[in-house]
């Protein structure tokens, strides 16, 4: 079975617009994201998937420079960016990540995945009882699946977000939720806000190297828990909002 990891990325963010090439400690946003996802072994290929607007020429020339596979698809039907890709890459695993999650840890992705193919659900997500912090998001979609919330998913927020249609229909998919040894959701690793961004950049002014653990995160932020308080206040969008 191929893998291949496909990172959604696009410079219209609502409430942080051009945050996928923000710089954090010497590197654009994106590319911590795609180097931390390519470290995950377990997988084929890592791609990006950005919209054909004139905006996210930026992505697609930063992707070029730098060798990423690269497809442009939809703006806003982001389920089918993400069909288009799959198809493109030639996936029969696919592997969603954001980019907006640049602490995104290889070995909780190669987990997910691996528990995907041991035990060959439609859909397997660490995110649907959340036990990591959130920015640690991994779902695997298996290429049928995919095609079939592609084709059978007509509400908006299930075209945005991709996947709700295939956990909101247990009845249709064989579903698989992953979670860790302990509950560490009280952290927030996305960047959707000037807070967060900040939060992300104090934890990489703080550790050494790029690849460290996401478990090193989380002993810098209990030793110094003001790092966290950054951006406490911030809330994480409804589902149903673009």
């Amino acid at each position: 079975m191929r893998i291949v990891a496909i990172i959604q990325a696009r410079m219209g963010s609502t409430r942080l617009p051009g945050k996928v090439l923000a710089d954090i400690n010497g590197q654009p946003m994106l590319q911590r994201v795609v180097e931390r996802t390519r470290a995950a072994r377990i997988l084929d290929e890592v791609a990006v998937a950005t919209t054909e607007e004139p905006a996210d020429d930026a992505v697609a020339a930063f992707c070029r420079r730098h060798q990423y596979p690269i497809f442009r698809g939809s703006e806003i039907d982001v389920l089918d960016r993400y069909y288009q890709a799959s198809r493109e890459f030639a996936a029969d695993g696919i592997v969603r990540i954001t980019s907006d999650c640049p602490l995104i840890d290889p070995d909780v992705t190669n987990k997910t995945v691996r528990a995907f193919l041991e035990q060959k659900p439609d859909y397997a997500s660490n995110s649907l009882d959340r036990t990591y912090p959130r920015g640690l998001d991994t779902e695997v979609i298996a290429r049928p699946a995919l095609e079939k919330a592609w084709r059978a998913a007509k509400a908006g927020y299930q075209r945005v977000h991709v996947t709700p249609y295939i956990y909101e229909n247990p009845g249709q998919f064989r579903i698989l939720s992953v979670t860790g040894d302990e509950d560490y959701s009280v952290y927030r690793w996305t960047v959707d806000t000037a807070e967060d961004l900040e939060s992300v950049r104090a934890v990489y002014a703080h550790v050494k190297g790029d690849l460290f653990p996401w478990t090193e995160v989380v002993s810098l932020l209990q030793q110094k828990p003001e790092l966290a308080e950054i951006n406490r206040s911030v809330t994480q969008k409804a589902l149903h909002e673009a």
